[in-house]
């Protein structure tokens, strides 16, 4: 890495030019010349973040960018070199303890990262050198090795095709850990070349590594005896990404172009950053706070010192006189000392154990999803995973979710669920029923037409069977295990498991899902597909006679076409064009009489969420066919223009055509898909789609998922909607663009406040889809156009649109996506969930990353923050935990400064009586155990355990998840209620204790009290007020609870007695000797300690009998009853809360 920037700065790097020189084997070419072999990277894939060099300035940097962090160092390197009225121990030992615990903690994660590095470089290839196949690590591949890979192993970096072991020099990969796609992809070798490849001599000129994974652009030359050397253009056809698997292939060959962090897949990899939480930020925001708030307190007793020292005989009365030392000291040095000494004194309003406190819930709340029984999954043996423990409260405040849609959304399993021939719909029962498994469900639409006869039924079924471009899976020994039950699109099934004949048994291999199901589809009527041999299909009718037809020519699927097409010749020689696609392209294309007879059936499918495709024929004259095939040689040749020469001859051949039918097949959806982004939305939360799939695919999958309803009105901004209005796209994208902007947003009813855009009273819900080469127009526009309104203009539209679905989209795109949102205004908060390592970038991007444990690969559960084995586990995830380990940790925050600002403020007062002498009101023990012993263990219980509405009720009603959203219980209002509570507390505490001591004499012999009794008895009230308030705040009862409240109010007393019960050796004073037993010996002192108590938690008492349920209490009220199953008792809403905390436990919403 240093090398290369290096080599940067230095100008030494490939980068300065457009493209690069590879020499194929490392070879000169042609070989009379002298070779120099250029420097590229080595092809090593680096994910971890630190070195055993930087990992401790790194981490140590990272951490004290905390400001909580930061202080507690500088006020430790005071009370080192200034003399302080506290030990430096007192705040070194904390500040050392969550250094090295978040130390530890991310440098775990960081080697864990460094092993899977590892096993990736490690990983054995076989290299051609010289003839001879050598194995090799992975990160020694240079670029210009020839590179054997065998079948099903991943491509170690990216490769040109040069050799196949099969007979028509192609191959088969499927990129699912790339663009999420599973179904096999065919890549072609480079023409020409050499079947020896040692004899091979070549070059290949092509572009710089850049990030999209379907571009590709390059040249090789080829050397032959002293010839011309021959050129043959380079495109994504010859390209086998790195982290693609070969399939169906025996063994393939092909030169390294791009290795290590210059392959695609790295290219699209965003670095790990620390991701920080909400809560830490307003931590940090509160922290500020009451950093103002002790430097005025050590300002005010600074200044009053002086003030009062400046008094005659205050400064230096007679029984105290000054050293020869202290009169020389300079005064400002002084008063700069005793500032720096008030600070130590009152620097216990900072709480530096709440982050060990914080560390700790987050670190064992932790384990509450790894072992929640619900998120088990039977089927992989595995439940959820925790790689980041501390993002637990942002499950609670998700505004965004990101999701991918294959394997994710998805299962990717196409069934073949009806057809429809001439108006007559046919579903599949069973084998015994009439016309051989047909089953006519539908009358026609016109009573005149008349049932479809058999020969129409057999025209539907070959060109089911014709129309396609599935090859037929070769048979090898290790085909049946293949990778625990995935098969990509290699489908070996029976019917319904039922006993398959032999020739059901076979696989099929697509470039799309949906064609292996029409193709099982057919074969479950009696049409069975038995494959491709020399341009020849070949097809298993009904009465088992084997039909032969030639494949002349496929017209191959395009989304501006949505449609695709095979001209075939049949024995009898006549030449026959059949056609499936989408209703909006096959309708206009056939005769419209025979339209309105399948018309209903489409729409009705369509609605159900089943992916529709019509299928049509044509007969060829053989004028038609010579001219047609003229046409499409001339157009594969172009060099210019390629692609609309030859859709000028699509569209010539594909006109005339006769509608057969239309098919209906079903992407099954992930296990409860559906309800949980229903429930997602319900919670207030925006729903996009981000996928690297076709549109139509994705978008008949947003409407199986209830992501777009039969009333959403859908704004389209793809390739298709750019070139309709025969215009530039540039003008056509900022049309558009203002037209929707105008719809969605400026036309737009105002939304509540406090309800999304979704669940507002809108007359129009609007749902918007946008293509990968849209979002590079408005992303990479030129600097002087409208990029940053474009942009604008997008995310407006976006917001207000009730879903978003982004297809055909390269990874790192849906990262600028991500971050687009992410850093709009507001700042909401992000959350991305997807299963492949396309989907990797997403991932890191968003402020929280969830991997799905599904079947391509580990990648995305590896760089998440939590890895659950299926999509409708996010529901509990965030609705449930989420939402409680936000209140949690929001309570726990709020009152730790509470309680220290009631340890802090009698100690600010006490230097109002004590002449500013920075006299400490609580023994040094009391100071150092407050926040380690006594007051600790119950907030961490409570932090852990609480749960103020019970996880049934949360589940049952998303719209509770909306009253915690945007950091409700961390803003400034909740914040100042409880600082002016603990400043009540304070001063309550002072002053009562301070008119108790009005009369010292407490004793019965008349002894006096002094400043330590005076501060344990404040001290005795602060401890048992602070505690009983949590015991209040409780709604969620269980032993523990019980066991840490009164187990530390019980520690305290216990400890009070050891501690002034005997004399320590090690103590130089001994302060507090029997102190608290002479305080317990008083009748007067028991009384303030129990009413201050009653005073104190009095408001907090009176607030929960008055209050009457309102707001969003009220509206908890129905959810309650209907998860309960009927009316709730009125006692229940209306029982104090100090009654209740004992009594109902977890199901109480008050």
């Amino acid at each position: 890495m240093l090398r290369r920037r290096l080599n940067r700065l230095l100008g030494g790097d490939e980068r300065r030019v457009d493209s690069r020189t590879i020499y194929v084997g490392l070879r000169p070419c042609p070989a009379t010349e002298a070779f120099i072999p250029p420097k590229f990277c080595d092809n090593r894939i680096v994910s971890s973040k630190y070195t055993v060099w930087n990992f401790l300035p790194k981490n140590l940097f990272e951490q004290f960018r905390r400001i909580a962090n930061f202080y507690f160092l500088i006020i430790f390197l005071v009370q080192v070199i200034v003399d302080t009225p506290t030990s430096p121990v007192t705040s070194g030992l904390p500040l050392f303890f969550v250094i090295t615990v978040t130390a530890i903690k991310q440098g775990y994660e960081d080697w864990l990262r460094h092993k899977a590095d590892n096993e990736v470089n490690k990983y054995l290839v076989t290299v051609l050198e010289d003839g001879r196949r050598i194995r090799k690590e992975s990160e020694k591949i240079k670029v210009g090795d020839v590179v054997e890979v065998v079948e099903d192993e991943t491509f170690p970096c990216d490769l040109i095709l040069l050799q196949s072991s099969r007979d028509d020099d192609t191959c088969f990969v499927t990129t699912a850990s790339l663009d999420g796609e599973s179904n096999h992809k065919t890549h072609y070798t480079v023409p020409d070349t050499e079947k020896d490849l040692e004899s091979l001599n070549a070059t290949i000129e092509c572009e710089q590594p850049q990030p999209d994974l379907y571009k590709y652009v390059g040249r090789m030359h080829i050397y032959k005896n002293d010839q011309e050397p021959a050129v043959r253009s380079l495109g994504p056809e010859n390209l086998l990404l790195k982290g693609a698997t070969l399939k169906n292939t025996q063994k393939i060959s092909g030169v390294a172009v791009y290795t290590g962090m210059e392959t695609k897949m790295a290219l699209n990899y965003q670095g790990k950053s620390q991701k920080r939480s909400a809560v830490e930020k307003s931590i940090n925001a509160f922290l500020l706070v009451y950093l103002c708030i002790l430097v005025s307190k050590a300002l005010v007793c600074t200044t009053l010192k002086y003030v009062w020292q400046s008094k005659p005989g205050q400064d230096e009365p007679w029984y105290n006189q000054k050293t020869q030392r202290e009169k020389d000291t300079n005064l400002y040095l002084k008063m700069f000392t005793d500032f720096l000494s008030f600070m130590v004194l009152f620097n216990f309003i900072i709480p530096v154990s709440m982050y060990v406190t914080v560390e700790m819930q987050k670190f064992l709340g932790s384990f509450f999803i790894t072992w929640d029984k619900d998120f088990f999954d039977p089927e992989i043996q595995e439940g959820a995973l925790v790689n980041t423990s501390d993002l637990n409260e942002e499950l609670g405040q998700v505004e965004y979710v990101f999701t991918d849609k294959t394997g994710t959304l998805t299962q990717n399993n196409m069934e073949f669920i009806e057809c429809c021939i001439d108006g007559f719909q046919y579903k599949y029962r069973d084998a015994d029923s009439e016309l051989d498994g047909f089953c006519v469900t539908d009358g026609p639409v016109s009573k005149l037409q008349h049932y479809p006869g058999k020969e129409r039924e057999e025209l539907f079924l070959r060109a089911l069977c014709l129309c396609h471009t599935v090859q037929v899976k070769e048979s090898t020994d290790q085909g049946q295990g293949q990778g625990d039950g995935l098969m990509d699109q290699v489908d070996g099934l029976g019917l319904d498991g039922e006993l398959a004949r032999p020739e059901e048994q076979r696989g099929f291999i697509a470039s799309s899902p949906d064609e292996v199901a029409l193709v099982k589809g057919a074969m479950r009527y009696g049409f069975t597909f038995l494959g491709l041999e020399s341009k020849n299909m070949k097809i298993l009718n009904r009465n088992n006679d084997v039909e032969v037809y030639e494949l002349l020519h496929v017209l191959n699927f395009d989304p501006v076409r949505r449609r695709m097409s095979v001209i075939v010749r049949s024995k009898s020689g006549d030449a026959l064009l059949f056609c499936k696609g989408a209703d909006s392209s096959i309708f206009p294309r056939v005769r419209q009489e025979e339209v309105e007879r399948i018309r209903m059936h489409v729409e009705r499918n369509a609605t159900e969420g089943y992916r529709t495709l019509c299928v049509a024929y044509k007969k060829l004259s053989a004028e038609e066919y010579a001219q047609a095939d003229a046409g499409l040689r001339e157009a594969r040749l172009a060099l210019q223009d390629r692609e609309e020469k030859l859709m000028a001859v699509y569209n010539q051949v594909e006109t005339g055509m006769s509608l057969i039918g239309a098919t209906a097949v079903e992407d099954r959806l992930q296990e409860e898909a559906a309800e949980t982004m229903e429930a997602l939305q319900g919670a207030g939360i925006k729903v996009w789609v981000l996928t690297g799939d076709k549109m139509e695919t994705a978008k008949s999958t947003c409407y199986a998922c209830r992501l777009f309803q039969r009333n959403t009105e859908l704004l389209e901004l793809t390739v298709r909607t750019l070139e309709d209005g025969g215009r530039k796209r540039e003008e056509r994208l900022h049309e558009l663009l203002l037209d929707y902007h105008k719809r969605a947003v400026q036309d737009a009813p105002p939304a509540k406040a406090g309800v999304t855009r979704s669940w507002s009273t809108s007359n129009q819900d609007y749902g918007f889809i946008i293509d990968g080469a849209s979002l590079s127009m408005i992303f990479n526009s030129s600097p002087d156009s409208n990029s940053s309104r474009y942009k604008s203009l997008l995310l407006q539209i976006c917001q207000n649109c009730t879903a978003v679905l982004c297809c055909r989209m390269a990874p790192l795109q849906k990262a600028q996506v991500m971050k687009m949102v992410k850093n709009s205004k507001g700042g909401p908060i992000t959350l991305s969930i997807g299963d492949g390592a396309n989907d990797v970038s997403m991932i890191l991007e968003a402020h929280v990353g969830i991997g799905i444990k599904g079947k391509e690969g580990r990648q995305a559960v590896r760089n998440s923050d939590y890895a659950i084995p299926k999509l409708k586990h996010l529901k509990k995830l965030l609705l449930a935990h989420g939402h409680l380990y936000y209140v949690r940790i929001a309570h726990l925050v709020q009152y730790f400064f509470y309680k220290n600002l009631c340890f802090i403020l009698p100690q600010f007062l006490y230097q109002f009586f004590c002449g500013y002498s920075q006299q400490p009101l609580y023994d040094a023990a009391y100071l150092t155990m407050y926040n380690i012993c006594f007051t600790s263990m119950p907030i961490l219980a409570y932090s852990l355990l609480e749960q103020h509405i019970c996880m049934e009720v949360l589940l049952d009603n998303a719209t509770l998840y909306r009253e915690i959203a945007k950091n409700a219980m961390l803003r400034w209002g909740p914040f100042l209620n409880w600082t002016l509570l603990g400043v009540f507390h304070g001063l309550l505490f002072f002053f009562g204790v301070r008119y108790l001591f009005s009369n010292p004499a407490l004793q019965d012999n008349g002894q006096v009290f002094g400043n330590w009794s005076y501060g344990t008895i404040v001290f005795t009230v602060l401890v048992f007020t602070v505690t009983l308030k949590l015991a209040l705040d409780t709604r969620h009862w269980t032993w523990i609870n019980h066991f840490v409240i009164w187990g530390s109010l019980a520690f305290y007393v216990f400890f009070s007695f050891f501690w002034g019960g005997i004399i320590w050796p090690f103590l130089r004073q001994q302060r507090l000797y029997f102190v608290f037993a002479n305080m317990l010996s008083s009748v007067s002192a028991w009384l303030v300690i129990i009413l201050l108590i009653l005073l104190s938690l009095l408001p907090d008492i009176l607030l929960v009998v008055l209050r009457k349920p309102r707001g969003p209490h009220a509206r908890q009220k129905k959810p309650v009853e209907s998860s309960v199953g009927g009316p709730q008792s009125p006692r229940s809403s209306a029982t104090p809360l100090l009654m209740r905390t004992l009594s109902d436990e977890s199901n109480t919403v008050i």
